[in-house]
C-alpha cells in the first residue's frame, strides 16, 4: 500500500485504474474447458496488464490426494510474484472475464499475505476504455517469502466436520447442478460434502455484471446463516471460485472466512469421504 493512498476495498471499480498509475494490473483469465487464457489476453487486455497463469503461478502441481489446484508453498508463490514483477509493496488489481471466478484467487492470496489487492468490479466486460493487444511484462523483482495464515486454510477433515457443526456454515460455491450432483464435468464423483449449503459465486453478481452492494451481499450470506465470516468455511471445485465468495464476504463487512483449498477435487478423489446429492 502506497503511503499516499488508503488501502483498497476487496472489490473496486475501473476508475481506480484511471486515477492511479502505481497499480499493477493483472489479467487472470482461465477457463474450465482448458481454452488458453493467455491467448485471450494477447487478443485484448486492459492496458499495462500482465498475464498471470492460474496453473503456473497460483497453484501447485495437481494431485488426486491434494486436488486440481493445491495452494502453492509460500516459497513457490513468492517466486512467482517476483518473476511477474510484483514486489512486496506493490498494489495489485486483478480481473478476468467470468465475474472474478479465477482472478479472485490471486486477490485473495495477496490480501491474506499482507498485500493491498482488489478484484476489478465488472471484469474485462466492465472496462469502458480501449484495450491493448500483445504481451506486457514487468521486470523481475525479489519478493520475500510470506507464510500462509494457518487460521484461514482448513483441511478435508475440518471441512467435513464443519458440515455437521451447527455453529459453522460450510459453503459450496459451485453451480447448483454440480452441488446437487446432476452433473460433474471434471471430478470423479458428483455431489457435495454432507452438510454443505450452496451459495454459487455467481450469485454475488447483479444483472449489470457488477457485484451486489455490501448490504445485499450481507443479506445473501445471512440467508445461509452467515453473519460473521468467522463462522464460515468455503469450498468449490478446486479452491478457485470459492475465493470470489471469500472476497464478497469481506466486501460485505463480514471479515475473512476460511478456505478449504483442496475442495471437491480433493474430497471426491478420496473413496473414504462421504458424498451427498440433491
Amino acid at each position: 500500500m502506497s503511503a499516499d493512498h488508503a488501502a483498497l476495498d476487496p472489490i473496486v471499480g475501473p476508475e481506480v485504474l484511471r486515477t492511479r498509475s502505481d497499480i499493477v494490473v493483472a489479467d487472470v483469465r482461465w477457463y474450465l474447458d482448458r481454452r488458453p487464457g493467455r491467448a485471450a489476453y494477447q487478443e485484448g487486455h486492459i492496458p499495462r496488464a500482465i498475464y498471470v497463469d492460474l496453473d503456473e503461478h497460483l497453484a501447485f502441481l495437481p494431485m488426486k490426494s491434494q486436488g486440481r489446484h493445491p495452494i502453492p508453498t509460500p516459497a513457490s508463490f513468492a517466486t512467482s510474484l517476483g518473476s511477474l514483477g510484483i514486489g512486496p509493496d506493490d498494489t495489485v488489481v486483478a480481473y478476468d472475464d467470468q465475474h472474478g471466478m479465477s482472478a479472485g484467487r490471486l486477490v485473495w492470496m495477496l490480501r491474506i499475505t499482507g498485500h493491498d489487492a482488489a478484484l476489478l468490479d465488472g471484469g474485462l466486460q466492465g472496462w469502458p476504455f480501449e484495450l491493448a493487444t500483445g504481451e506486457e511484462r514487468r521486470r523481475s523483482v525479489f519478493h520475500p517469502i510470506r507464510p500462509w495464515p494457518d487460521q484461514l486454510l482448513v483441511d478435508a477433515d475440518t471441512a467435513g466436520a464443519a458440515g455437521g457443526d451447527p455453529h459453522v456454515v460450510l459453503v459450496d460455491a459451485r453451480a447448483p447442478e454440480r452441488y446437487r450432483g446432476d452433473t460433474e464435468p471434471v471430478d470423479p464423483k458428483a455431489g457435495h460434502i454432507p452438510g454443505a449449503v450452496n451459495l454459487p459465486f455467481g450469485g454475488n453478481i447483479g444483472p449489470d455484471g457488477r457485484f451486489l452492494d455490501p448490504a445485499d451481499l450481507r443479506a445473501r450470506f445471512a440467508s445461509a446463516g452467515i453473519t460473521s465470516a468467522d463462522d464460515a468455511i468455503v469450498y468449490c471445485g478446486s479452491g478457485v471460485s470459492a475465493c470470489n465468495n471469500l472476497l464478497a464476504m469481506e466486501q460485505a463487512g463480514l471479515g475473512r472466512a476460511r478456505l478449504y483449498g483442496g475442495s471437491w477435487s480433493q474430497w471426491s478423489n478420496d473413496p473414504d469421504r462421504p458424498v451427498a446429492t440433491g
